[in-house]
């Protein structure tokens, strides 16, 4: 027959009928897009009604599947060498589940389950091809232009209609399909693609799935991260969708959640060049600190960093995270032990199904022709050939007898999504059973209500399913068509097991639940390890920060008299404190005093001794000698006075010694000044007597008033009364107290801080104090010069003369050093004149 090709305007009637709950325009673009998909994507008549690479079952109502059956091929090839696990074990699952759901009695009674299952090839753009074949009954073909050798119409076997599809395995290849089977309104439920974007339910609303995504698992990962004590990774990607959306979303989770940082995030390219790992590992090692390591990469890529770093010498010094892509699977980590010891690996909760291990087993070439695809798989699994028709056999392989048995004549382990694809072709007959409950209440088999199956209401059965799946867990969907989070939690152990491999350390479900006792690494060590981007400060070190980097830091010491308030932040102690040595806090400064027995106290304590027992001396002489004549000339009177004073100056250097308090500090402001004001007026009171008397003797023979004894006591006290007035008004005005002095012993060592207990005189008060003193000694200064022309005879004056002078001269000099002195910043150490109080 000829045929010129459907046109473009035949798709449009069915496109209408299948669109009836979304708009039109989407329809109308797919002959343009399978256009512009050429050569990938090329549909022509002849291949729409044969289907080479495709298992058809018959059944009242079919389901597709979409398996990778193959691998990728190389350049130019879609398809590559068979896949045993990811492809038959897969695939087997499926048509296992189809016969217990067609034996059973209670689900889907009078109803047959038929199938169409393709092969991906591990490779989206020829999946997209496959899948036509799905959305084939839905579009309609005009035919009148076709015509048999015999000018007869031909006739077209309709092809079946796909009411839903299970798969596909890889998120890039799901999510290429399901932009298909959504503009004609097919539900689709994966068993294995994980990526979060799927999760979109605007672009993909039509999508489900059995298994979690991935964002479920960025979230389990960083868990684990956190648990761990992690803030500083890297993550690792194969160029893809489930590579590059896992990283991102635990990027962003990461991101949102805080406390974990991202060192380096480096892609895996899908088609490595040479010596590509080998950089990787070097960009891995350009942030050694982060030595954990999120990895969300393929098989093949796995395997081939972990003999990059082995290569780089780098055994034990990565610490991997692998997503569900690793698992627990021994491929990737074959001949690679020592450089995985100690990845931790993340897989949703899964179980082994036992009857389908009794099924597939019992698998063979008599009983399994049904799977196209069988006879390849039993050559690559017994590693024989079979005979077929015109094609020699290979002499360096073995004739295949058709007796072996899976098993037993060949390695058999479940693989580990067998679960996941029971439970998709279970959760589409529960749907297909509730609704046809309630579409077809009294009808055996399909009825008319669900000829065909109207796909946006049976979507909405497949969300509303819950079930316990095939391993005893519940199986249900979210809004978005996505399957809660389940994982297990594994670690691959070599050191201290009997049976080295991957153990189970944990669950997450929502949460984690992680036992770090049963955790080791890299030759047995049961401490985590490390990998973080700035380790913790010391005590008394607050964090500066990277810019931009929330994970690192710099640590800078609290110096001075700071200590650590926070993390962030140094603060000074307040005055009357000091850090603790740790800097984390502030105590109090201790307080201290002059001791009795300091060498600053007993030289002063020693010398005023030896002044009060010589002043002492000369005042039992006069009492002694009270009525002689040198004592009478002396002016015994005033001489008394003067010898009080100077008992009283001796007499301060205790009271300056001795612990401060209300009563010592009263009795130092009285005597401070009140000695030197004694002295002072009794000598003024001499010299104003001896001046009167010659400048009156000048003028007449008459005596001056108030030179007697009597008349010079008088003087005297009246002019010290100044003083002990003044005091009692210091007194009235500021009540005597003691206070304790920070500043003074406050060197730049800390520990060295000492508060002094001192009574509340300031250097100026005691300048003040002094000050009375100071005019005494000026005035009796002046009269001493004014009375320096008085006979050699009268012995009195120039001694006075010179003591004045000299005491001018010792003022003149103690005044500015004392308060220079009191400015400087050199004290007296501490531990030499003062002690704790």
């Amino acid at each position: 027959m000829a045929s010129s090709g459907p046109a473009l305007d035949s798709f449009y009637p069915n496109v209408i009928h299948a669109g009836r709950h979304s708009t039109l325009w989407p329809y109308l673009l797919l002959p343009l897009w399978i256009w512009i998909g050429e050569p990938v994507v090329q549909v022509r008549a002849s291949h729409q009604h044969f289907h080479p690479h495709s298992i058809k079952l018959p059944g009242d109502i079919t389901l597709g599947g979409l398996f990778p059956i193959h691998a990728r091929g190389p350049h130019g090839i879609n398809c590559g060498e068979l896949k045993k696990e990811k492809g038959i074990h897969r695939m087997e699952a499926m048509l296992y589940a189809l016969d217990q759901i067609n034996s059973d009695p209670e689900l889907l009674p009078n109803i047959t389950l038929g199938a169409r299952i393709l092969d991906t090839c591990s490779r989206d753009t020829y999946a997209l091809e496959q899948s036509l074949t799905f959305v084939q009954a839905l579009i309609q073909k005009d035919t009148s232009d076709i015509r048999c050798s015999n000018g007869e119409p031909p006739i077209i076997r309709k092809p079946e209609r796909v009411v839903g599809v299970i798969g596909a395995s890889a998120s890039s290849v799901s999510i290429m399909v399901a932009n298909i089977l959504r503009l004609f309104e097919i539900p689709q439920v994966s068993y294995a693609s994980t990526a979060p974007e799927l999760s979109d339910n605007n672009r993909y609303d039509f999508f489900s799935r059995v298994v979690p995504p991935d964002s479920y698992q960025a979230q389990a990962m960083l868990d684990i991260v956190k648990a761990l004590g992690w803030n500083y990774v890297s993550t690792l990607a194969s160029e893809g969708n489930y590579g590059e959306s896992g990283v991102e979303a635990f990027m962003q989770i990461s991101r949102e959640a805080g406390g974990v940082c991202i060192a380096q995030s480096v892609k895996i390219p899908r088609e490595p060049t040479a010596g590509e790992f080998d950089k990787i590992i070097k960009r891995l090692m350009e942030t050694s600190n982060a030595r954990g390591v999120i990895i969300f990469a393929n098989e093949d890529d796995i395997k081939r960093v972990l003999e990059a770093a082995k290569q780089a010498n780098l055994t034990g010094h990565f610490l991997f995270v692998g997503s569900d892509s690793w698992g627990a699977k021994s491929s990737p980590i074959a001949e690679l032990e020592d450089v995985a010891e100690g990845a931790v690996t993340i897989l949703p909760k899964r179980a082994s199904i036992d009857g389908f291990d009794h099924y597939f087993t019992s698998r063979s070439l008599e009983n399994n022709r049904r799977n196209i695809w069988f006879a390849e798989f039993w050559e690559d699994d017994f590693r024989c050939k079979l005979t077929r028709p015109g094609i020699k056999l290979d002499p360096d392989k073995k004739k295949c007898t058709g007796g072996e048995r899976i098993g037993q004549d060949s390695s058999y382990e479940q693989e580990g999504k067998v679960q996941f694809v029971i439970d998709a072709v279970y959760a589409v007959a529960y749907a297909l059973h509730n609704m046809h409950q309630d579409l077809c209440p009294n009808s055996h088999g399909v009825c008319n209500s669900m000829d065909p199956v109207e796909g946006r209401l049976f979507l909405d059965y497949i969300r509303a399913v819950n079930f316990n799946g095939s391993a005893g867990t519940s199986v249900l969907f979210n809004e978005n068509g996505d399957a809660p989070g389940r994982y297990d939690i594994f670690q691959f152990q070599m050191t201290n097991h009997s049976h080295p491999g991957y153990h189970v350390i944990g669950q997450w479900t929502n949460n984690l639940r992680l036992n770090l006792e049963e955790m080791q690494w890299s030759g047995g060590d049961k401490s985590v390890p490390e990998s973080i981007c700035s380790f913790p400060c010391k005590p008394g070190e607050r964090k500066k920060m990277v810019k931009g980097v929330p994970c690192c830091w710099h640590c800078e010491l609290c110096d001075g008299y700071q200590y650590q308030l926070d993390e962030f932040t140094c603060e000074t102690c307040p005055t009357d404190m000091r850090p603790v040595p740790n800097r984390t806090a502030c105590c109090p400064t201790p307080i201290i005093k002059l001791e009795w027995n300091s060498p600053w106290a007993l030289v002063p304590a020693s010398l005023a001794m030896l002044g009060i027992l010589a002043t002492s001396a000369v005042v039992i002489t006069f009492i002694r000698f009270n009525d002689t004549p040198i004592v009478r000339a002396s002016g015994r009177e005033l001489s008394y006075v003067l010898l009080t004073g100077i008992f009283l100056i001796y007499l301060i250097t205790f009271l300056m010694i001795a612990e401060p308090g209300v009563v010592v500090c009263a009795f130092r402001r009285l005597l401070l000044g009140l000695g030197m004001a004694i002295n002072y007026s009794a000598m003024l009171t001499k010299t104003n007597r001896i001046y009167r008397i010659f400048e009156q003797g000048k003028r007449s023979v008459t005596p001056p008033k108030f030179i007697s004894p009597s008349s010079q006591l008088v003087i005297t006290f009246i002019l010290i009364s100044v003083q002990v007035l003044g005091v009692f008004v210091w007194f009235a005005v500021v009540p005597p107290h003691t206070i304790i002095d920070y500043e003074e012993l406050r060197p730049p060592n800390p520990d060295l801080a000492r508060g002094i207990l001192k009574c509340d005189m300031s250097d100026l008060s005691i300048i003040c104090c002094l000050s009375y003193s100071i005019v005494l000694m000026v005035t009796c200064t002046v009269y001493a010069v004014k009375s320096r022309g008085v006979p050699e005879t009268f012995n009195e004056a120039k001694p006075i003369g010179f003591t004045m002078y000299t005491t001018c001269i010792v003022w003149l000099a103690f005044v500015p050093i004392f308060f220079g002195t009191a400015q400087s910043t050199e004290k007296v150490p501490a531990n030499l004149s003062l002690s704790r109080v």
